[in-house]
Formats: structure tokens, sequence, C-alpha cells
């Protein structure tokens, strides 16, 4: 028998992780952390931000499966976890290009004398 009555075979609610697999997810997320302070002391320009959200994006992917149990989870909410996050890419993705329209620094100014219509007949 199942630990809950509406489990279904082989889905479990809850299922013990081995101790070398949560201690090794640990490491890689302390050493992407350091990772993501170490980039900040370089200048990739405008890449700044795509490499850190890259390394955020591993991290949390790392976190929903091992953490949260996706990757032993229904597919469907595999399905929900990985489109939320591209949804948001993509929100944010919209955002950064919409900042980038309306800045100021972006806007040309000319230095062109305002002509004006000519007088009307």
């Amino acid at each position: 028998m199942s630990a809950h009555e509406n489990a279904q075979e082989g889905y479990d609610f809850a299922h013990p992780l081995p101790l070398p697999l949560l201690a090794g997810t640990f490491l890689v997320l302390t050493l992407l952390t350091v990772l993501t302070v170490a980039q900040a002391s370089f200048n990739f320009g405008s890449l700044d931000v795509l490499i850190v959200m890259v390394i955020a994006t591993i991290k949390a992917v790392l976190v929903g499966a091992i953490f949260m149990h996706l990757a032993w989870d229904k597919p469907f909410n595999i399905i929900c976890f990985i489109g939320s996050f591209v949804f948001v890419g993509l929100f944010i993705m919209a955002t950064l290009f919409d900042s980038r329209q309306t800045a100021k620094d972006s806007i040309p100014v000319t230095d062109d004398a305002v002509v004006s219509a000519p007088a009307e007949l």
C-alpha cells in the first residue's frame, strides 16, 4: 500500500534522495554562486545580463529538479514549471527591449533649427 490514499503507482508523495546527490547539487549551486560573483568583476558589456541570467536559470533548474523533486514528478508538473520559466524569460526580454527603446540616451538629439511652415496666403 502506498503512503497516501490518492497516490498513484510510481508517483509517491515523498521519496528520500541519496545524500551524495544532495551534497553534489549543493556544491554545484555554491560554485555557480561563486561564478556569478566572480563574473561581476569582469566587464562583458551588454552580455553581463545574459551571462547572469543563464547562470541563474541553471541554478533554478537544479533546485526545481532536485530539491523540488520535479525530476521524479509527473510530466505535467515539469511542463508547467518549464513553461513558467519560458514566460518569465519572455517578459524580461520584452521589458529590456522596451526600456532600451524608451531610455533617454537612445533618443537622438538633433541640432537642426526648427523649420516653420510658410505663411498661408
